[in-house]
């Protein structure tokens, strides 16, 4: 069993940051792991629960828990492919196919987004911040939900990356088909999320205190009329202001506008998937500061044959684009395809 232990900040160490210290002056063997004990809240400074930013002065008494080594967890390096679309020195960009799970998990040990770095880039030279089963992994997409994601190559800017996200200064959003007609154009649910007490491996909107603040945004792109199994589609621009597990299909099943197959937070009896086996939601741009050069960077990720299928069983079914919808499609055809937008009408001709 682990041991609380004290120590007190020396001069030396005035003015760093607390996860630094605890890195540097030898109290824990990594930042990351210093930052996971900071999170735990098994560290404290004169008494209160501090944050890894927190500044030690001199003189602070610095409370924290032992860190006892475990058996270093091994993953086989396997040669999956990666649709990179960016890459240098400190961090990659990728396109996450569909079925692609972001790292080891129950029954799921292998065939992961983590053994895939492993066998590209080599353990040693990815990020470790969450965990020597978890390199150069900053933040997850679902399985079966594909497109952009940021992966680091160093701790450094694993952690600078993080705290991007968390402030929300990355800019991640999401072409998402769900059923039936949303009414508003443009909405926000603001809606907290907890693990469901009845299945352990669905989440919910919860009331209950331990309840995650999640915040959903979403902008009407076009609309689909219903038809005779179906009572219509849209098709909505989603941007996360948090990052829970499977925030977007839990938020869409929460105003009853389930995620077009979506095995897990689907509609409710028999409806018209459009020939889907997993949910329509891809990370189709992404935009963040580059951590070392400070320059901004912007992606967008295509629509995977499959999602592309769908939307084209709906093309005599369009209702038309709206004003987002116009926007967001010019953008789309001018920096993921290269089409002309005046020769594209709707995201059904994509």
């Amino acid at each position: 069993m682990a041991r609380n232990l004290s120590a007190t900040v020396s001069d030396i160490y005035s003015g760093m940051r607390l996860d630094s210290f605890l890195f540097e002056s030898g109290l824990y063997p990594s930042r990351s792991k210093a930052v996971k004990q900071i999170e735990a809240e098994k560290v404290f400074v004169n008494g209160t629960t501090p944050s890894k930013k927190t500044i030690v002065e001199e003189g602070d008494f610095i409370v924290y828990e032992e860190y006892v080594a475990q058996d270093k967890i091994y993953l086989e390096p396997q040669n999956i492919h990666l649709d990179v679309y960016y890459e240098d020195d400190d961090l990659l960009v990728l396109n996450k196919q569909a079925g692609l799970i972001c790292h080891p998990s129950p029954g799921h040990p292998d065939n992961t987004l983590s053994n895939a770095l492993i066998y590209r880039y080599g353990r040693d030279h990815l990020a470790h911040i969450q965990g020597d089963d978890r390199p150069g992994i900053v933040h997850r997409l679902d399985g079966d939900t594909s497109g952009l994601m940021l992966c680091a190559k160093t701790d450094e800017i694993g952690f600078e990356l993080q705290d991007q996200i968390r402030s929300r200064n990355v800019n991640r959003r999401y072409l998402c088909l769900v059923h039936g007609n949303i009414a508003s154009d443009t909405g926000l649910i603001d809606a907290p999320i907890f693990r469901s007490d009845k299945n352990r491996l669905r989440m919910q909107v919860s009331d209950k205190p331990q309840a995650r603040s999640s915040v959903t945004t979403f902008k009407v792109l076009e609309r689909f009329e219903a038809g005779l199994k179906d009572n219509g589609f849209t098709l909505v621009e989603c941007k996360l202001y948090s990052g829970r597990t499977h925030q977007i299909r839990v938020h869409m099943e929460y105003i009853k506008h389930w995620c077009v197959g979506d095995p897990t937070y689907g509609t409710p009896g028999k409806s018209d998937n459009l020939g889907l086996t997993r949910q329509f939601l891809h990370s189709y741009f992404i935009e963040f500061e580059h951590p070392r050069t400070h320059e901004m960077m912007s992606f967008i990720a295509p629509l995977p044959q499959d999602l592309q299928q769908a939307l084209q069983k709906l093309a005599d079914r369009r209702i038309g684009l709206t004003e987002d919808g116009r926007e967001v499609l010019a953008q789309y055809c001018e920096h993921a395809r290269g089409l002309e937008t005046s020769s594209t009408e709707s995201f059904a001709f994509l």
